[in-house]
């Protein structure tokens, strides 16, 4: 075969992590990506329950689901997509400077913890109007699925605190993955629990 046909083959894309298969060329720790796995599995099973229960009993989920607030839904989404965005960009950063890449980190925090006061304003006053998740099927789903998700948000602010004081990489790729699976859980969870009827 001559040299210039060699040279015409595609290159073969990096392998960050030797010896873990299919997950060997995704960025970040492999270990992250087996979490992230199992984690959009798990809520899968939880989201294919809470459809199954409201094809059950659809007046009682239409009822109850007019009493959320999808305008504070959709204002989390908005915030939880741009720190997204935010944290991408601390990646793209780090390879210039560390500084900025910080920053872009923080920032991300900071609209994780905006989420999470927005969410814990919405329990409240649902608690406030004697709504629980004892209130009925759907807002157990509601309050079961918007309180695992909420954990993970939380889970997301420590790792990325973590990122910020251990900056490097494989860190920053390994926490960047993780939160954008919180992004997706929520973009998928607010239509489901709040709109689609």
């Amino acid at each position: 075969m001559s040299q210039a046909s060699h040279s015409n083959r595609p290159a073969a894309p990096p392998v960050f992590n030797p010896g873990w298969g299919p997950l060997s060329t995704l960025p970040g720790n492999p270990v992250m990506w087996v979490l992230i796995i199992s984690e959009l599995l798990a809520f899968s099973g939880f989201f294919m329950l809470f459809a199954w229960e409201r094809s059950r009993q659809p007046e009682l989920f239409n009822l109850s689901q007019s009493q959320l607030d999808p305008i504070a839904g959709g204002i989390n989404t908005l915030i939880l997509l741009t720190s997204g965005l935010c944290a991408a960009l601390a990646l793209q950063a780090l390879g210039t400077s560390r500084r900025r890449a910080r920053q872009w980190l923080g920032l991300t925090m900071v609209l994780g913890v905006v989420f999470c006061a927005v969410k814990f304003m919405e329990y409240a006053g649902k608690f406030a109007a004697g709504i629980t998740p004892e209130t009925n099927t759907f807002f157990g789903f509601y309050y079961g699925l918007t309180a695992f998700h909420f954990a993970h948000v939380l889970f997301g602010l420590a790792l990325l605190a973590l990122v910020c004081w251990r900056l490097s990489e494989e860190n920053l790729e390994t926490v960047t993955a993780f939160w954008h699976m919180v992004d997706l859980i929520w973009v998928l969870l607010y239509p489901l629990v709040y709109l689609l009827r």
